[in-house]
């Protein structure tokens, strides 16, 4: 899809068909502020969101540990470490 992320046959899908995904751990204070920021921003625009936990899912471990969190949109690496709001929601509009 390359250049397609986000988009369905050219045009942006509708907030209702977004998912995005924050990859955390416990006792992580950078996963509670994205935490945060994700959650008032899907909450706003209605995007579903989900939280996974990063130290019981091998793969999601072995994939992203040196980068937590992470931010995936739609499923595909939005934004680590650091999420700000502003880019998402251009991201998710």
């Amino acid at each position: 899809m390359g250049g397609m992320t986000g988009r369905l046959f050219g045009r942006r899908r509708p907030a209702a068909e977004r998912t995005v995904t924050l990859i955390a751990k416990p006792e992580c204070h950078l996963c509670e502020d994205a935490e945060r920021v994700v959650g008032a921003v899907c909450g706003e625009l209605g995007v579903a969101w989900e939280v996974k936990d990063i130290t019981r899912d091998e793969a999601l471990y072995r994939e992203y540990w040196e980068q937590v969190p992470v931010v995936l949109v739609d499923g595909e690496q939005h934004t680590f470490w650091r999420v700000d709001a502003e880019r998402l929601r251009r991201a998710l509009r």
